[in-house]
């Protein structure tokens, strides 16, 4: 077991939300995408990037991503898919959120977009369980950049050791790590149960 830490940081989407732009990704490439290249498409693309930074409106990423992957369907039909494609809170994601905040601070770490953010707040049931909400488009910092680690460990005033942060993509988990963060490799809500548990923390 781990030391207990301070505060929980959580990414949201493939950890406490369904978010799923890996398969759909696939299909739509006509199979020219396998699921390792449409996953690293979401962490390295530059137009995910300025997305993710809020540099570029989900309109203008829709465009910009049917064109590049060459996807032959409408920007209009893109942006749709991509708000689709977050489909809601895992089941027991609040409940278990809410029992964890009565040992716990909470917090959120979140590569996101405007057209999704407004999404989560809107129909997620997620948010108001945190004290801290960190959302990359509107910090204009990125997972997994070590600025934004830094961000958020500055503003929780907690040591890095004293944080324990759950993500679905490897490099997430590296770059949090690599911070001195204790961070756990977790996709979807039943590994983050597991993660918890075999800490001792559930």
């Amino acid at each position: 077991m781990s030391k207990t830490p301070e505060v929980l940081v959580f990414d949201l989407g493939g950890v406490l939300a369904d978010w799923n732009g890996i398969d759909p990704l696939v299909r739509l490439s006509g199979g020219r995408l396998d699921r390792e290249a449409a996953r690293l498409f979401w962490i390295g693309n530059p137009w995910v990037a300025k997305l993710d930074l809020g540099e570029c409106e989900p309109q203008e990423f829709a465009a910009a991503m049917t064109d590049t992957l060459q996807l032959g369907i409408s920007p209009e039909a893109m942006q749709r898919q991509l708000s689709d494609w977050l489909a809601g809170a895992y089941p027991g994601a609040s409940e278990l959120l809410a029992d964890l905040a009565q040992r716990f601070p909470l917090a959120a770490l979140s590569n996101n977009n405007a057209l999704h953010w407004d999404k989560i707040e809107r129909e997620f049931d997620l948010l108001h369980h945190f004290g801290h909400t960190f959302a990359s488009h509107l910090l204009r910092l990125r997972k997994p950049d070590a600025a934004i680690y830094r961000h958020v460990q500055d503003t929780l005033g907690a040591a890095p050791e004293a944080i324990a942060f759950f993500d679905d993509n490897i490099e997430c988990v590296e770059a949090a790590q690599a911070q001195g963060w204790q961070a756990f490799h977790t996709k979807g809500l039943e590994q983050v149960r597991a993660a918890l548990a075999a800490q001792g923390w559930l």
